[in-house]
Parts: C-alpha cells; structure tokens; sequence
C-alpha cells in the first residue's frame, strides 16, 4: 500500500509537471506567428514611406508658395501705402513719388525702400515689405541683377524658389514687378 501510495504521488507531480510544460509551450508565440506579424509590419511601412517622403516635399511646395503669396501681397501694399501717402489730402512730409526709381514709404514702422511706386528688388525694398527674415524662414538669398531669388532649403537643386524682379519704367510707363514661382525642385 505504502508503494502504490508514493506511485500515485510520483504520478501526480509527473502529471503536474507536463501540464506546467504544456502550458509554457503555449505562453509565446509560433515562429510563423511572428513572421506573419513582421510580414504584415513590411508591408505597412512599405506603403507609408512613399507617404512621408511626399509629405516633406508638399510642405516644401506650401512653404514656397506661402512666401511667394507672400511677396506678391507685401508689393501691392507698398504700392497702395505710396499712392495714399502721395495723394493730396495727405500730410506726409516725405511722401513717395511712384514716378522716381527712388524713394521711401513707412510700413509696419520699418522703412521700404521703392522703385516707381513698388518695393525695390534690395534687402530693405521687398524683404522688409514682406517681413522676410531669412534665417528663421529656411530660405538662402540669391541677389541677382535688380532681383532677388529666395531659395527655399531642403530641396533637391535650387530650383524651389520665388525670384521677385522689381518694377521698371521705359519711356515714363511703368512695369509693375514680377514675382515668380518655381516648385520642379522641392
């Protein structure tokens, strides 16, 4: 009896320990579980990559073109600060001549300098008018003849820019500025 009582204890704590095994077998998970898992994660990060590397080049394209509005606009400002500041029930001291290639108008309380009525293509022309601060914008500055070229970095050449050319007179008839905008590169 006292044998059969330690077989059957013997039998019990073998019993226990196998289905303490089984149970570990089934605590982590199958080699294919897990290679259908990192299957599926390729495949997500396969398809969204493309995503983000389009979404750093949309925002270059937004920046570029949010700079260039904002040029376009600081210009047509000047313009009309100028014509106010000339028209006859002013009482400007120094009122800007729109038909000089020289002369100032007072925006924001920064002096603008213009051109036959607009913002010159200088650093104190058309990037104060358009409140430019070039570090803090992510741009590089390009002056090129009577213009400006705004680089917006990050891009892969340096055509994601905004050229700004000044306004011109021939013959007493004047050429408002032009300001383009150039996306190919960004």
């Amino acid at each position: 009896m006292f044998q059969s009582a330690a077989i059957e204890d013997n039998l019990g704590k073998i019993l226990a320990t196998m289905n303490m095994v089984k149970r570990f077998r089934h605590a982590g998970f199958t080699l294919i579980e897990l290679i259908i898992v990192i299957t599926i994660v390729a495949i997500l990060a396969a398809m969204a990559l493309p995503r983000f590397i389009d979404a750093q080049r949309d925002a270059r394209v937004a920046k570029t073109n949010a700079i260039f509005g904002s040029v376009r606009t600081a210009a047509m400002l000047a313009k009309s600060r100028c014509e106010l500041d000339n028209s006859p029930s002013s009482n400007v001291t120094n009122p800007c001549n729109p038909k000089s290639n020289s002369s100032n108008v007072l925006m924001e309380g920064a002096g603008v300098s213009m051109v036959y009525g607009y913002p010159a293509g200088t650093l104190s022309g058309i990037e104060v008018a358009a409140q430019i601060n070039v570090t803090s914008d992510g741009l590089s500055r390009v002056i090129s003849g009577t213009g400006l070229y705004y680089n917006v970095t990050g891009g892969t050449d340096q055509t994601c820019s905004i050229y700004y050319t000044p306004a011109v007179s021939a013959t007493g008839t004047v050429t408002a500025p032009v300001a383009t905008v150039d996306t190919t590169g960004c």
